[in-house]
């Protein structure tokens, strides 16, 4: 079994950060003006037992910059005002390497040389 869930999203620099079940998918994003704030639906499974993420969305106005690795999902209108309201879903960057007077570090190990053990 499954469901659709609400949740308010801030419209604020920083992201949201919601808990949802594994294979959850956003199927609406809507700027209710009884609430004066932008909403999200979400569809997922019931099952107790499938594991929770965590997802992080921002909403952003129109113009503002956003990073390339955030993807857009939906856009939510005043229908009453001037405004837009753009959805990103926050999505991971690639790991940065460590750096050293700007090289990046290798992914390999130096371990000191093993002692030899003194016999007792």
């Amino acid at each position: 079994m499954k469901t659709i869930h609400k949740f308010r999203l801030e419209s604020a620099k920083e992201p949201t950060t919601l808990k949802l079940r594994e294979g959850c998918k956003v199927v609406r994003c809507e700027y209710l003006v009884a609430q004066k704030g932008v909403y999200l639906w979400v569809e997922q499974p019931l099952n107790v037992t499938i594991p929770t993420v965590e997802r992080q969305f921002v909403v952003v106005h129109s113009g503002d910059p956003v990073p390339d690795r955030y993807q857009y999902l939906d856009t939510a209108l005043d229908p009453f005002g001037p405004e837009a309201y753009h959805l990103f879903e926050v999505t991971q960057s690639e790991e940065r390497k460590p750096r050293v007077a700007g090289y990046p570090l290798s992914d390999v190990v130096f371990r000191p040389t093993l002692q030899r053990a003194e016999s007792v």
